[in-house]
């Protein structure tokens, strides 16, 4: 199965640790804006990373240990294959089809339940 690719952003941990558990491949930093929804944060670092299938669902519980939950549970964290698309918030990790719009579904209501702006919760397949 091929290795899993995706985003995390450094501002949203709070145990920065999980980002050993992966390689990371580029980083980009952004200035934050209203439309964050993060006023406490000048910026976001995004670190696009690479996990081997084989460590998928291990990181992915680590991952979802180490989102800060200290403003609220509005941080997530998203990577996929061509396959499956994990998307893991504080304490919960959805394991999504990127072939079905219902299981997308699900994790989108669930985000928005947590107060996460709608348009960061753009989940689209491969």
């Amino acid at each position: 199965m091929d290795d899993y690719k995706g985003v995390i952003i450094e501002e949203s941990l709070k145990d920065k640790a999980v980002l050993k558990q992966v390689r990371i491949i580029e980083t980009r930093v952004s200035r934050v804006t209203k439309d964050h929804k993060t006023p406490w944060l000048a910026k976001w670092t995004l670190h696009t990373v690479r996990i081997p299938a084989e460590k998928a669902e291990r990181v992915a519980g680590e991952l979802s240990r180490a989102l800060d939950e200290s403003h609220g549970e509005s941080w997530y964290a998203d990577f996929r294959n061509d396959r499956f698309h994990f998307i893991v918030f504080h304490d919960r990790v959805f394991r999504v089809d990127v072939k079905s719009a219902a299981q997308y579904g699900q994790a989108r209501k669930y985000g928005l339940s947590l107060g996460i702006p709608e348009y960061q919760l753009d989940f689209t397949p491969p």
